[in-house]
């Protein structure tokens, strides 16, 4: 390819780039005009703010009671290391698939594709930029890592509930609790998590930092034991454990494209990583602190805390985030179903509800089986995670821009845009 060829394709790029930057914009524009109201307020979300809320709300939630689990597996150091390496990666893994995400839409805006009341996803990514094969991959790993996302926090609800009231058994409060998160049925997209997801970071914030100083006020137990790690098993367990923590890139495409400018959500995630760090390592070096190995017995941090009303209200805020943290991982699993059966274009949202009600069945189903989540959030990890945020994305990239000439109008296209920005 001669060169003047190539600054003539990165040129064409370059005004494609322009082009979906403009329909941001626009995107924006638009939703500034709207006549400001209280349900505007509170429910049309797609500002940087919002992104960032939906990604730091979703990284850290029950799981947060099961990290000094973890840290009782694999040692004070070793807990800490891990959360900062699996953060730093996954945040680097979000990076690529928001490249991937803008080149897919730039390829489809030059098409004249139009999205409107269409929610982009990650296996669509896939199939426009590497074909098939790669979509029914995306598919699989995704929908298996949300559905059982999905059952966790079902059964940690029923799990956590059972610490201020355990007149009922675990299974009954499924029942109950599954019921309740089956109303997220009627959230349209992660374009309407505003105050959801707001109101969902501030309560595992306040569980965050009510597990650190209660255990610190508690004191370390009598004859406190910080033994591990001890058994290879017991170590690569809670790792996987800390990978699930920061494994939310299974609806990152959705995140960004109720985003109106999607481009900055590399930043985002990151930033949002970095606040999540400051709420999951000192709670679980505090708790695993305070109890040492009584929590290879106790997976939950709930149970070894003494009764109190600052436990009891930490329990009912965690319960409200799951409730949120369920619908963040059941609304990807809504709009495949919605696009299976032909209902994703539907402006009703009633029928797009009715319609989605098969996908929380199987769902509340698995979580009455299930009475357990410490063990299933390891398993998922191990198994799922692995794939859904580090390999598969890295192996799409690298595939999308193994070329030379995949890559060079990219390069040449920002010098362009480079020099352009310093004209007068």
């Amino acid at each position: 390819m001669t060169i003047s060829k190539q600054v003539e394709q990165a040129s064409f790029s370059g005004q494609n780039q322009t082009m979906v930057e403009s329909n941001e914009s626009d995107r924006e524009d638009k939703t500034n005009q709207l006549p400001f109201s209280f349900k505007s307020l509170l429910w049309h979300g797609g500002s940087v703010y919002d992104a960032w809320f939906n990604c730091a709300s979703n990284q850290v939630a029950q799981v947060l009671l099961t990290l000094p689990y973890s840290f009782s597996q694999m040692g004070m150091l070793s807990g800490i290391i891990f959360q900062v390496f699996y953060g730093i990666m996954g945040s680097w893994t979000a990076y690529l698939i928001s490249i991937l995400y803008v080149e897919y839409r730039t390829r489809k805006e030059k098409e004249n594709v139009s999205f409107k009341n269409h929610g982009i996803q990650w296996f669509e990514v896939l199939d426009g930029l590497l074909g098939p094969y790669w979509k029914a991959a995306g598919l699989v790993f995704n929908c298996t890592f949300l559905l059982f996302g999905s059952v966790i926090q079902l059964i940690a609800c029923a799990s956590n509930i059972y610490y201020i009231n355990d007149k009922l058994e675990k299974r009954t409060w499924t029942y109950i609790f599954g019921a309740c998160c089956a109303t997220t049925v009627f959230m349209p997209s992660f374009h309407n998590y505003r105050i959801a997801s707001f109101l969902g970071l501030g309560m595992t914030t306040y569980n965050a930092w009510y597990l650190t100083i209660a255990a610190l006020l508690h004191g370390q137990v009598e004859g406190v034991k910080h033994s591990g790690p001890t058994k290879m098993v017991l170590y690569f367990t809670g790792a996987t454990n800390i990978l699930y923590t920061f494994g939310g890139h299974a609806i990152s495409v959705e995140i960004m494209d109720a985003m109106w400018k999607p481009r900055k959500f590399k930043t985002i995630y990151f930033t949002a990583t970095l606040y999540v760090f400051t709420l999951t390592i000192p709670s679980a070096a505090a708790v695993y602190w305070a109890f040492g190995d009584q929590l290879l017995t106790h997976s939950n941090a709930f149970s070894l805390l003494p009764v109190s009303g600052w436990r009891t209200a930490a329990v009912i805020l965690m319960l409200i985030h799951q409730f949120v943290t369920f619908g963040f991982a059941c609304t990807p699993l809504y709009f495949v179903w919605e696009k299976v059966i032909g209902m994703h274009d539907s402006k009703s949202m009633c029928l797009r509800a009715l319609a989605r009600l098969p996908v929380v069945i199987p769902i509340w189903f698995l979580a009455i089986i299930f009475p357990f989540f410490g063990p299933i959030n390891s398993a998922v990890g191990a198994l799922l995670v692995s794939f859904t945020v580090y390999i598969i994305p890295s192996l799409a990239h690298m595939l999308t821009f193994r070329s030379a000439s995949a890559r060079q109008p990219l390069m040449i296209c920002r010098i362009l845009m480079k020099r352009t920005k310093k004209l007068p």
